[in-house]
């Protein structure tokens, strides 16, 4: 008899073993978890000394900084989310690999959530009390956050995959996502507003999670695209 053919791994080992690979890539690389989470920090705690104490305008102006700023330090970590995989030979394998390429787009994206956007989730109630936002408004901004960083992450995978390998593709990757995002942005921070006014904002909420089950469902095939478009 032959030998035996080992067995290949199932679609949910090779996914849990591409988020665990960047996960300890980024343990090793703690700056990469940091520098975006110092941005977050830095712009929304420096906006409120320059619009002074006045409580009804930190409370007016607190939900649009959060959201721009949690925005703006989702795209500073986007351009390398498949770059080091495109400079050594990882990406040529994903290619042939058995494994489904949009299962190792989550993988790689779920990895990149969990670097860059449940960190910011996790530290905006701290900064949220610089803008006197109370514990209600606050959760309502930690519930927004939660699924606008979500969805940042799966359209930044997109346009991450269309300039992986350019020559100054920050810019560009800026100019793909921004369109994307801005009804994540506009959703989150209207939400997050209208609670502060005691008004309904529940729809506000359904709409992101609409948004990141769509971004969810499609993402990952358009990533696994791109990539191959990229790699051509």
């Amino acid at each position: 008899m032959g030998a035996d053919i080992p067995a290949q791994p199932g679609i949910l080992a090779g996914l849990v073993a591409i988020t665990r690979r960047d996960l300890l890539l980024a343990w090793k690389r703690p700056g990469d978890v940091l520098n975006p989470l110092f941005f977050f920090a830095m712009v929304c705690t420096l906006f409120p000394l320059a619009i002074g104490p006045s409580p009804a305008e930190l409370m007016f102006s607190g939900p649009g900084v959060l959201w721009v700023a949690a925005l703006l330090a989702s795209l500073l970590s986007l351009n390398s989310l498949f770059l080091s995989d495109h400079e050594d030979g990882s990406l040529d394998q994903w290619l042939t690999s058995p494994q489904p390429l949009p299962v190792l787009a989550i993988g790689k994206t779920l990895a990149h959530w969990l670097i860059s956007g449940l960190p910011l989730v996790l530290i905006s109630p701290l900064l949220a009390m610089t803008y006197r936002m109370p514990a209600g408004v606050i959760l309502v901004l930690i519930f927004t956050l939660f699924l606008g960083t979500i969805c940042l992450s799966l359209l930044g995978s997109i346009g991450a995959a269309l300039t992986v390998g350019l020559h100054r593709g920050t810019a560009l990757l800026s100019l793909l996502i921004l369109p994307l995002a801005m009804p994540v942005l506009l959703l989150g921070a209207n939400t997050v507003s209208l609670a502060a006014g005691n008004e309904a904002y529940a729809t506000g909420i359904w709409a992101l999670a609409a948004y990141a089950i769509a971004a969810l469902s499609l993402a990952p095939y358009a990533t696994a695209a791109a990539l191959r478009i990229s790699n051509e």
